[in-house]
């Protein structure tokens, strides 16, 4: 018998491909899928935003910037800060490798083995993983069946091992987005128990009821987190920016240093023609296909209806698994999310309405049929 010890690490040894990646690879194996599953807009980065970059790598902007981004971008994502909150000082700002380097950083900063970490369920899927690979004890708190915040499940929750809450508002999975009034009560929960917070703010355009409300409005400890990705379609500049306390800013800075370096150059001279630029059209073409979904699943699914990002966190059909009816969708070529890849059940699956209308339509027409035919 071999006594060959692994080479891979113990806090790796588990780690799997996220189910949003095997989709992912599974679509790229496909004929035309009808294909719901990426969190990904359809609609192209706007031609301004190009062209600054496209200016900058010929103007040879292509080294190293500041860790912390380049001046120009920072000072613009200030006087955004400023004009959105009334700040007269704003915190440090670090620009990053997209929101997932934002969150890596922080946890690294700020989890030490054993430290707990409460998120909602359901939840993004790096949380967890991210968590863990700090050494750190996700503490999940189940927020069905309406996808609301459950403050006294949260205040229960908090224990002397505590150290962050996170909270993802416009959410990604479920679309729910937190009214002023819950975001108040968190920031009362979290300031009695000394609490920082994450506040996952990467969907913060795409709110379609109501104006978009921040955590950072009613809490100072809140390390506020937004990116160009989903906004502006840049999901591959990777390309994000963070804000907080300044003492977890100056070391998450210096984590950058030894890990990210900077994010793209390019990207960021871009970020400040990004800034100005009116994505409305955009975000009410996904306010009708938000309503597509609903009008077509509420009454066949019993779907809550979601608030924003671009998502439908969608009941699978009585009797069935998410798994086993995700299983059959894939068989009749649409391609959607089990719920059990961004929660502790598997009783959703994610729908991604960044498509076409088209292919929306004919998604959409197919899963009300699979769940007509159970």
């Amino acid at each position: 018998m071999s006594n060959k010890k692994s080479p891979i690490a113990q806090r790796v040894a588990n780690l799997d491909a996220s189910g949003i990646r095997k989709v992912f690879d599974l679509a790229a194996t496909m004929k035309d899928p009808i294909n719901l599953s990426i969190g990904q807009p359809d609609f192209d980065v706007p031609d301004p935003i190009k062209e600054a970059a496209i200016e900058a790598i010929r103007r040879g902007q292509n080294k190293y910037t500041q860790t912390q981004g380049i001046p120009e971008l920072r000072e613009a994502i200030a006087d955004e800060l400023r004009k959105e909150f009334g700040w007269t000082e704003v915190p440090p700002i670090l620009v990053t490798s997209g929101v997932s380097g934002a969150l890596m950083l922080a946890f690294f900063v700020l989890v030490d083995p054993g430290d707990e970490v409460i998120i909602l369920d359901p939840y993004f899927v790096m949380y967890v993983h991210q968590v863990r690979l700090a050494g750190g004890i996700p503490v999940i708190i189940d927020t069905y069946p309406d996808f609301r915040p459950p403050l006294d499940k949260i205040e229960a929750a908090i224990t002397p091992r505590t150290k962050l809450l996170v909270v993802n508002s416009p959410c990604n999975p479920s679309g729910a987005i937190y009214t002023a009034e819950e975001l108040q009560s968190i920031a009362e929960i979290a300031r009695r128990h000394n609490l920082l917070v994450i506040s996952d703010e990467i969907y913060n355009l795409f709110c379609y009821d109501a104006p978009f409300r921040s955590l950072a409005e009613f809490y100072e400890n809140t390390i506020l987190m937004r990116g160009f990705s989903k906004s502006y379609a840049m999901t591959g500049w990777r390309m994000a920016y963070v804000t907080g306390p300044k003492d977890v800013m100056d070391k998450m800075t210096t984590l950058q240093q030894y890990s990210f370096v900077c994010a793209p150059s390019m990207a960021q001279v871009a970020g400040p023609i990004a800034l100005k630029t009116d994505m409305s059209p955009q975000v009410a073409a996904y306010k009708c296909k938000r309503d597509m979904v609903y009008e077509a699943l509420r009454d066949t699914f019993g779907l809550v209806k979601p608030a924003g990002a671009f998502y439908a966190f969608v009941p699978a059909p009585k009797g069935l698994s998410a798994t086993e009816f995700v299983t059959r969708a894939i068989q009749n070529n649409v391609l959607v999310i089990p719920g059990s890849v961004f929660s502790e059940r598997d009783s959703h699956f994610r729908i991604s309405y960044a498509t076409t209308d088209e292919k929306l339509a004919q998604g959409l027409e197919i899963l009300n049929k699979l769940a007509n035919s159970l």
